[in-house]
């Protein structure tokens, strides 16, 4: 890796070109270009792609520099060449162009260097960002990785969860459709494919089913499916016991590498670094991964952005919420399964009532059916209510996006058509605002399904919305007060 020093170098465009064999004079004149690159673009930016790179060679006025991957690649040119020719030029002699090129044997050894130092130090966080790794072309150590050591760290797949018994509706089916094209295609059609969406909205479910799938009908793939929280308990183990290459063997031998709930390693830096390098070893192998959570990429918190930006490179499939169509098949598929003749009005009741998430809907389900089993009743719907009485008052109380904006409309006394309005003045946009951030605050909806419903804005403008009211909250105190009057009569 290079550092960047304080050391001045007076221009010269008059400078004739250099080979690489003077290589102290041409990197003296990039360590002053990544150090005035540095204040442009910040520190974090810099330590992620500038000071991996190296410089390669100078000739007839094309600079030659080099990373470790493909994507590294990818970024540094569409990101930062042209800006790098452009301080060159200003500073020294003019470039025609920046050729980047991946040379891997620097950056393994780089990498390895520093997760020998995180070793030696027992520190948890690292100082600074480690180039990615050399990727394998195969297993090295012990030539195949056997599947049973694969299953061993892989988590169970719960035998319910298939493509046959997940009930597709407009909420979920480009979902379905892309996991089903992942799971039946021998190559890679999209990478990685990143699935969100609330709690209980099938997330999990798809996940599962791909794996059955592939088991299924290619069961010579290595698949290996487990948590976030899972990967990062086997990253610090092999940590502890200093048997990182092990580690680093197990995930990158993998064909097919099922990260759930990816939201859980948010703020864990060191736990981030080596799943980003273990994202980008299998990528560029083309090996295929899929990730979920309960957020898309851009709107994951405590992630790196230049992991949140790799995320979101293949195909982002987000799971809406449940309509009552799909609810009502769901529960008829589930009773079906479960060999049950329960009444329609029942199921038509439950589908009406529990609108949260899918898990309180079976849940509510087997509770009915189980009662009815054990007791000997029958099944209607006044023992329906008593029973549930619980559940569907918690889902009575929860508020909706529509509550809100029609509280916060008459709050600051604007019309309720304003909330969906292109109108911008203060007026209008603030209450607008405060409706968005109480709508993020109280209810499940993910920031593309609130912006929906603020005529159609992009989530980034709920996510602006959200912040903004946030430092409003920190400095005014009558948006303070007025948040605060709103959340009690919203939530009374």
């Amino acid at each position: 890796m290079l550092e960047t020093h304080g050391q001045s170098v007076q221009k010269t465009h008059s400078e004739q070109p250099v080979s690489f064999s003077n290589a102290s004079s041409i990197e003296d004149k990039w360590q002053n270009t990544a150090n005035l690159l540095r204040h442009e673009i910040g520190d974090t930016a810099y330590r992620n792609w500038i000071l991996p790179i190296s410089i390669r060679s100078l000739k007839e006025n094309v600079l030659e520099i080099s990373v470790s991957t493909r994507f590294m690649k990818d970024w540094v040119s569409s990101h930062y060449a042209d800006r790098i020719r452009a301080i060159w030029s200003q500073s020294f002699s003019p470039l025609s162009s920046v050729e980047v090129i991946i040379e891997t044997k620097k950056a393994s050894a780089a990498s390895d260097e520093t997760t020998n130092k995180m070793r030696d130090d027992g520190s948890n966080t690292m100082s600074s960002i480690a180039p990615i790794p050399e990727t394998h072309k195969g297993p090295s150590v012990n030539q195949n990785t056997a599947l049973s050591d694969i299953d061993a760290i892989s988590s169970p797949l719960d035998p319910r969860f298939t493509f046959d018994n997940f009930i597709v509706g407009k909420s979920n089916e480009l979902a379905h459709a892309a996991a089903r094209r992942v799971a039946e295609n021998p190559t890679v059609p999209f990478n990685p494919l990143f699935l969100y969406g609330g709690v209980g909205l099938g997330k999990t479910h798809l996940m599962h089913s791909i794996a059955w799938s592939i088991k299924q009908h290619a069961p010579q793939r290595k698949v290996l499916y487990l948590s976030a929280e899972k990967f990062m308990y086997q990253f610090i183990k092999a940590l502890r016991f200093r048997d990182t290459v092990s580690f680093k063997e197990q995930f990158r031998s993998v064909d097919v590498l099922m990260i759930d709930d990816v939201q859980f390693i948010s703020g864990k830096e060191s736990t981030q670094e080596e799943f980003f390098h273990t994202f980008n070893a299998l990528v560029d192998q083309n090996r295929q991964v899929i990730i979920s959570a309960d957020k898309s990429p851009s709107d994951l918190d405590g992630i790196e952005e230049r992991l949140r930006s790799r995320l979101g490179w293949g195909l982002v499939a987000d799971i809406h919420p449940t309509s009552y169509e799909l609810r009502l098949g769901i529960l008829e598929s589930k009773a079906q399964q479960m060999n049950k003749n329960i009444p329609e009005d029942i199921l038509a009741f439950l589908a009406h009532k529990i609108s949260s998430n899918v898990r309180e809907l079976e849940g509510a389900l087997n509770r009915i059916v189980a009662h009815s089993d054990l007791i000997g009743r029958p099944m209607n719907i006044e023992t329906t209510q008593d029973l549930l009485h619980d559940l569907l008052r918690a889902n009575e109380r929860r508020v909706t996006i529509e509550d809100i904006q029609r509280k916060v409309a008459e709050h600051f006394n604007v019309r309720l058509s304003d909330m969906h309005s292109v109108r911008r003045a203060r007026s209008v946009a603030r209450p607008r605002q405060v409706a968005m951030y109480l709508s993020k605050q109280l209810t499940t909806h993910s920031l593309p399904e609130i912006g929906r419903k603020f005529g159609g804005r992009d989530h980034t403008t709920v996510m602006h919305a959200v912040r903004r009211v946030e430092e409003l909250i920190q400095t005014k105190l009558e948006i303070a007060e007025d948040v605060d009057l709103l959340k009690r009569a919203l939530s009374s």
